[in-house]
Parts: structure tokens; C-alpha cells; sequence
């Protein structure tokens, strides 16, 4: 399996044009299913440009629009990947990667073993700054309600393109946010591990 080409020498990395599973919604459905014992192969730079873009991409240009809802149109969810080269914020509109630490910070995403070896884990961050005009405890359930959406858009990819997925809310949360250099606003709600099942 090729490694994704990360070598440090830049903070912002372009992501090919993601291609689209040809598997149909009811077949992926059909096989829709959460595992957590992964291989420690690395996902290629093209398969990790389609998840990213099935998690949260832009799919209508003109407008913006993201391949998961988001209430009001906040767009709250700052979607990072967490690799072994590294931890990156995905840029949708620009569809590529900066890097926000050169530490390999998995174990930090999750309470389980496995997270620390596995190729790939999302982190799903809430910006409470742009939940504008709702009241400040209704953020953290609109936040997670957004974040499962995105998702559940991860579970289908990967069942469409023959990866392993679970999500997880098991997490050290101070931990991991001073490790990313969260701001007080933002709120981690999720993680979810990606990479090949082990047979």
C-alpha cells in the first residue's frame, strides 16, 4: 500500500479530485457496519481525498453546499484527519489539507488501543463562534446532530469502497484540543477511525 506522500517540507498540501464509489446506496447500506481492528497500512493520497470529500466536501460549487447538512447553514464542523505524518484541518472549498501539527497525535484520538495505529482518525470540531442566534445550550446538541451526519456519510463511503470505519466518543478531549491548538470555542464531538479491516 503507498503511504500518503506527506514530508513535512509544506503546510498545505492539494488533494486530487475525489472519485466517486460506483457502488449504489442500497449496496452500501447493505454492508454498512463498524469495525475496530484495523490494518496499519496507510490510505493512498486518492483514497483519502474521496473520504474527506464524501465526509464534508463541497458538492454544489456555486452555493457552497456540503455533502452533509448543517443547521442554519452554520457550516460549524471543522473536519481534521489525524495521520502518522501528522495532523491536518480539511479545507473543503480549496479541497486540500493544512497541517496543524507534524506530531503523530492517533493515540491521542481516543481511548481505545487501536486508535494509536490505525491509518487514519477523523476528528469532528464544532466552532460554537458560528452558531449564531440559538441558545448556548442548544449548540452542543445541534453540533453533535451535525457531526453524526457527517458520519454517517463516512460509514457509507467506506462501505462502498471496502474500508473499515467506527466513531467513537470515547476521548480525552482537553487532551486532544491542546494538541490540535483548539480555541476555547471550538468543541470536539467525534472521532471516527478509518482504514482496512483486518481480515
Amino acid at each position: 500500500m503507498n503511504r500518503t506522500p506527506f514530508d513535512g517540507a509544506g503546510e498545505s498540501i492539494a488533494l486530487p479530485a475525489p472519485v466517486a464509489p460506483s457502488m449504489t446506496l442500497d449496496q452500501a447500506l447493505k454492508r454498512r457496519r463498524s469495525t475496530r481492528d484495523f490494518l496499519s497500512d496507510a490510505l493512498s493520497m486518492p483514497a483519502l481525498s474521496a473520504l474527506l470529500w464524501a465526509a464534508f466536501g463541497v458538492n454544489r460549487e456555486q452555493q457552497g453546499g456540503r455533502t452533509a447538512p448543517s443547521a442554519h447553514n452554520w457550516k460549524e464542523i471543522d473536519l481534521f484527519a489525524v495521520l502518522a505524518d501528522g495532523a491536518f484541518r480539511y479545507e473543503a472549498r480549496a479541497h486540500r489539507l493544512l497541517r496543524v501539527a507534524a506530531a503523530d497525535l492517533r493515540a491521542l484520538t481516543g481511548l481505545q488501543g487501536f486508535v494509536a495505529t490505525a491509518p487514519v482518525n477523523l476528528v469532528y470540531v464544532a466552532d460554537f463562534d458560528r452558531m449564531a442566534e440559538v441558545d448556548v445550550r442548544d449548540r452542543p446538541f445541534l453540533a453533535g446532530a451535525d457531526a453524526g451526519c457527517i458520519a454517517q456519510n463516512v460509514y457509507l463511503h467506506c462501505a462502498a469502497v471496502g474500508l473499515g470505519t467506527v466513531v467513537r466518543a470515547s476521548i480525552d478531549r482537553g487532551a486532544l484540543a491542546q494538541a490540535l491548538g483548539l480555541r476555547m470555542a471550538q468543541r470536539i464531538t467525534l472521532a471516527q477511525t478509518v482504514g482496512y479491516a483486518r481480515p
